[in-house]
């Protein structure tokens, strides 16, 4: 498994700029992002570069031919699935270094399956107004990202303007 602080994976993702905005997203964080194929559309659509501008080359990208490849590629690392179906809030778990984030495709979330293979302390949801559907995946993903990294102090992160330190950066 590769070392990264936090982990982002794509479960079969169908929109191209979803995917872009999470590309530049996990370039930014230092996130590494797993794309779990089938995907929705060709790894070279315009639309997906646009929306990544030029952070392509600064983010760490893996693709996967199936969940089982996916998951046996990250180890041990502790998994928790986003979906509408969640009983947990996503700001109550402790996060740690070498979690993953799962999301689902825009059109249909997570299937049951995956879903049933995780403990339900780690299926978590946002929290959204009754009768609202869902957030928009890199929405999604971009909340979830955040509060995990600032649950590790925005590890590798620039320091506030308030911080200490020569080099701007926390360890």
């Amino acid at each position: 498994m590769l070392e990264s602080f936090l982990h982002v994976i794509l479960y079969e993702p169908e929109i191209p700029p979803n995917t872009g905005n999470i590309i530049r997203l996990c370039a930014n964080t230092g996130a590494t992002l797993h794309l779990v194929e089938p995907l929705g559309f060709a790894w070279d659509d315009r639309r997906l570069r646009r929306a990544g501008l030029d952070y392509h080359e600064f983010a760490q990208v893996h693709r996967h031919a199936d969940w089982a490849s996916c998951r046996a590629f990250l180890g041990d690392a502790r998994v928790f699935a986003f979906s509408t179906k969640g009983t947990q809030f996503y700001h109550d778990v402790a996060y740690q270094p070498g979690d993953a984030l799962l999301f689902g495709p825009e059109t249909r979330g997570l299937p049951a399956d995956l879903l049933n293979s995780l403990p339900a302390t780690q299926v978590l949801r946002l929290p959204m107004r009754p009768g609202q559907r869902s957030l928009n995946l890199s929405n999604a993903c971009a909340v979830a990202v955040f509060e995990a990294w600032r649950q590790m102090d925005y590890c590798g992160g620039l320091r506030s303007p308030r911080g200490t330190g020569s080099d701007g950066i926390l360890w």
